[in-house]
C-alpha cells in the first residue's frame, strides 16, 4: 500500500463526515474472491455503507477446476485478494479477513473445519447485541453448513442473504445457453446448500441466477463511473478488465456490459427502508422451501417454512449507490 494513502478504521465513515458509525445491522460477508471480480465490487460496497457492521469476512473456495482459478487452493487466494482490496482502501484490517475450507462438504453429515466456522459460531451466539445478523454469501455455502452441523442453534439467529441458485419452476426461463448442471454457485458445494436449505430455523432470502443477471452495468458506465473514482475506482474497473482479457484469449468475444451480480447482498442489508426497514424498492415473493436434489434441481415440499425469493431488485438505487459512494471515497483521499 503507498504511503500516501489515507488510513481508516471500520466503525467510521469520514468521506461522509461521520466520525462512528451507528450500525443497524450485522453482516458477515462471504465470497469466493479469486472468482468472478464482481466479488470485488461487493467487498468495497459494503465496506463503504456505514449503517452495517462488518464482523469478519470469510475467503471461500470456488469448484474444482473453475477457469477462474483452477488452483487447488482458491481459498487462500480469496483470503489473498481480499487483505489486497482492503489494502488498497487504506483500511485498517488485521484479523478482519479469515479463510474458509479449502474443499466442499464430503456429505450432509460432515462440517468441513475452518478458522471461518468458528467465527461464525462464536458471532452467531454472541448475547451482547440485539443488531440482526445477515449471512451475505457470494459464493458457495461450505463453511456457513459447516457452522451449522456443528452448533445447529446459529439457523435461528441469523439470516442468510445467499446469492445462488437457480430459477424457481413457474417463474423465468433458464438462459438458452446454460448447460444442464447446477447454478454456478450452488455448483460449488450442493451438499452444503442442500443442508442449510433443509435447516428446519434457518430464515432465507434468495436472489437466484434470473436476478442477478438483471445486474447489468455497461461498459461506458464503468469508464465514467469506476474507473475515474481514485485507486479504488482504478482497481474494481481493471479487474474486470482482466478477466476480459483472460476470456478472449479462449475466444470469447466481450460484451458492452458486465454482470455485477453479487451486488444484491448489498442492497438487502444496507440499502434499507428508514421506517419498517426492509427492501422496499425490490420486489420478492414468499415461497415454501424446497429440498435441493444432487443435480440442483428444486424438490418442491408443499410444508417447507417460508423463505424469500427475490423477483426484482432495485438496480437504479443499488448502483448509483455504489457510483456515489466511490465518488465521495476518492474525493476524501484526494483531499
Amino acid at each position: 500500500m503507498a504511503d500516501s494513502v489515507k488510513t481508516w478504521r471500520l466503525g467510521s465513515a469520514p468521506w461522509a463526515g461521520i466520525e462512528k458509525t451507528v450500525a443497524r445491522a450485522r453482516v458477515i460477508i462471504d465470497n469466493d474472491f479469486s472468482g468472478d471480480p464482481d466479488d470485488f465490487y461487493q467487498l468495497v460496497h459494503h465496506l463503504l455503507s456505514p449503517t452495517v457492521e462488518i464482523p469478519f469476512i470469510v475467503a471461500s473456495h470456488l469448484r474444482p477446476g473453475d477457469p477462474m482459478d483452477p488452483s487447488d487452493h482458491t481459498a487462500t487466494n480469496a483470503e489473498r485478494l481480499a487483505n489486497e482490496v482492503c489494502e488498497v482502501m487504506g483500511l485498517e484490517h488485521e484479523g478482519l479477513v479469515v479463510r474458509g475450507s479449502e474443499v466442499p462438504l464430503s456429505d450432509r453429515a460432515t462440517a468441513a473445519p475452518s478458522a471461518a466456522v468458528e467465527r461464525i459460531i462464536a458471532e452467531a451466539m454472541r448475547e451482547d447485541t440485539d443488531l440482526p445478523l445477515y449471512y451475505a454469501a457470494g459464493g458457495g455455502l461450505t463453511d456457513l453448513a459447516s457452522a451449522y452441523l456443528i452448533e445447529p442453534r446459529i439457523a435461528q439467529r441469523l439470516t442468510l442473504v445467499w446469492i445462488g441458485g437457480a430459477e424457481h419452476p413457474g417463474t423465468v426461463s433458464a438462459p438458452p445457453q446454460i448447460e444442464d448442471a447446477p447454478e454456478y454457485n450452488l455448483r460449488i458445494d450442493v451438499a452444503a446448500a442442500q443442508v442449510l436449505f433443509d435447516a428446519p430455523d434457518l430464515a432465507i432470502w434468495q436472489f437466484t441466477r434470473d436476478i442477478y443477471r438483471q445486474c447489468l452495468i455497461s461498459d461506458a458506465e464503468m469508464r465514467l463511473r469506476v474507473r475515474s473514482a481514485g485507486a479504488v475506482g482504478r482497481y474494481l474497473y481493471d479487474s474486470i478488465v482482466d478477466v476480459r482479457a483472460r476470456m478472449a484469449e479462449h475466444g470469447l468475444l466481450a460484451a458492452e456490459t458486465y454482470a455485477i451480480g453479487d451486488q444484491p447482498l448489498v442492497l438487502a442489508t444496507a440499502l434499507t427502508s428508514q421506517f419498517q426497514p426492509d427492501t422496499s424498492s425490490s420486489f420478492h415473493e414468499v415461497r415454501p422451501c424446497p429440498s435441493i436434489a444432487e443435480d440442483g434441481s428444486y424438490i418442491h415440499r408443499p410444508d417447507g417454512r417460508p423463505i424469500r425469493v427475490y423477483r426484482q431488485v432495485d438496480t437504479r438505487l443499488m448502483f448509483e449507490d455504489l457510483y456515489s459512494k466511490l465518488s465521495e471515497f476518492a474525493a476524501w483521499q484526494r483531499s
